[in-house]
């Protein structure tokens, strides 16, 4: 062992003789890059909507870069090589990480360009070298900038035989709190902000690992988002969209969803990895008591009344029935196969939930705490929210490009909404009657209005996005 040790030590460079001292500081020399490259934050670009003017246009980029401000670029991965008819919306054009430090703006290498004439696409000459966009802003570590450029179309073409592209760059407004809008994204480990009024993102905040599930205190305007892969729980203050408060739960909890208290005193968590749920503090984080309940808790919800907790346990096939004034198990229910999740009817006397081995929408009675009836709905249903206007449910799948609606006593559907793409998550705002789709297929956020069933608008979000919650939502 000894001798293995002088050995290690002769592979220093220096002396043979080295003191414990100067391992330390070779040591501390090796990690150093390490933890500088550590100390970075996210960059995000969206490109607002083209003006009608650029209806012609197809443009493709090769490369976008930010300039730091000692002149080094750094490249961003982009979301969206073609523009043209795709952005007739707002859409993410490129974004990634960058190492903390003040930047002067950023370079845009063009690819192709050319104008739709009828059937033919004419195309215009693109400069070999990127233009460059000032654009003075600062990367702090763990934190993200959001930034909305604008193609000036008619100042990058040239005597329509040219095309130099010419971006101007702004910070997008902070939207008032109850306009605000999150969507988490599991895959980038981040929560995106949208303003519902202009259907646009408008920030991006950094959160623990895998974030997942939420609950929004309408109130106190707080945002509280689960990270199953970090055992972490934080609350987001939804006017400055800043972390404010995080928390450690037990090790191999994997909290996946939360519920809030009516009171929004207490926030409690389901704990996939260890059968239970949590309660905590809802101001502090702090944790309070701990409930075992079925095998593999994936979702929970508190009635409207804030007596009762519901949890839904996928494994087990069964719903657990918390009385939240004693902490302690009332009951337990007995479902069709994996209950996924549900939702209550407008009055909170009804729970529907919905099954992901089961093709039926079960009906609870939430007061007497029994089955009232169910229904067929076919496979593949993910997501189930209440229209608390028209008191319709809305079911979808994951794995399907329809939303049905259907009436609360009959069970019979009624209406279709038409998607591009599956829904694995739905949330309902009354004060603007939509309906927000969670799209991890496409990484947006799909808004339709209910009065009419038709898509609104869309939003691109990040990677794996799993739940969207809004200010107003009921």
């Amino acid at each position: 062992m000894r001798a293995g040790m002088i050995a290690a030590r002769r592979r220093l460079p220096g002396d043979e003789a080295v003191s414990p001292l100067r391992v330390a500081l070779f040591l501390i020399g090796l990690l150093i890059p390490a933890l500088a490259s550590a100390a970075d934050g996210g960059i995000h670009l969206y490109l607002q909507p083209l003006a009608s003017s650029a209806s012609r246009l197809t443009l493709s980029l090769a490369s976008v870069s930010a300039v730091a401000a000692s002149g080094s670029e750094h490249p961003i991965a982009l979301r969206l090589k073609d523009i043209g008819a795709a952005a007739g919306r707002q859409r993410l054009l490129a974004s990634g990480r960058l190492p903390a430090g003040a930047y002067a703006g950023f370079s845009i290498q063009a690819g192709r360009a050319a104008l739709q004439d009828g059937p033919v696409a004419v195309a215009l000459a693109v400069p070999e070298a990127p233009v460059r966009l000032d654009f003075p802003f600062v990367v702090s570590d763990r934190q993200a900038v959001l930034v909305w450029l604008t193609l000036k179309y008619d100042e990058s073409l040239t005597n329509g035989a040219a095309f130099s592209p010419v971006f101007s760059a702004v910070a997008p407004p902070r939207p008032i709190a109850e306009l605000a809008g999150f969507v988490t994204n599991g895959g980038s480990n981040t929560m995106t902000v949208f303003d519902k009024r202009l259907g646009q993102a408008v920030g991006v905040i950094e959160t623990c690992a895998g974030p997942s599930g939420m609950a929004l205190d309408q109130r106190r305007r707080r945002a509280y988002v689960a990270c199953p892969a970090a055992d972490e729980i934080q609350s987001v203050d939804v006017a400055t969209a800043s972390v404010l408060e995080r928390t450690r739960v037990s090790p191999g909890d994997r909290p996946r969803e939360l519920a809030l208290t009516p009171d929004g005193l207490t926030l409690v968590s389901a704990n996939t990895g260890s059968n239970s749920i949590s309660f905590f503090d809802a101001a502090t984080l702090t944790r309070q008591e701990r409930i075992n309940v079925g095998s593999g808790p994936g979702s929970l919800l508190v009635d409207p009344s804030g007596k009762r907790a519901f949890v839904f346990n996928t494994l087990s096939s069964s719903v657990s029935v918390i009385d939240l004034a004693a902490r302690s198990l009332a009951a337990t229910l007995s479902t069709d196969l994996a209950p996924l999740r549900g939702a209550f009817s407008r009055r909170g006397d009804r729970l529907f939930v919905i099954h992901e081995r089961s093709p039926y929408l079960t009906v609870l009675d939430a007061r007497q705490l029994g089955v009232a009836s169910k229904a067929r709905l076919g496979a593949g249903v993910d997501a189930v929210a209440v229209d608390p206007v028209r008191d319709l449910v809305c079911v979808a799948g994951s794995r399907d490009t329809v939303v049905e609606f259907y009436d609360p006593n009959t069970l019979l559907p009624l209406y279709t909404m038409r998607t591009q793409s599956g829904v694995a998550h739905l949330a309902v705002d009354a004060e603007s009657s939509a309906l927000y789709m969670v799209s991890p297929d496409r990484r947006s956020l799909v808004i339709g209005r209910l009065a009419d069933r038709k898509i609104a608008s869309e939003i691109d979000v990040g990677d794996d996005p799993r739940w969207v919650a809004v200010m107003g939502e009921k």
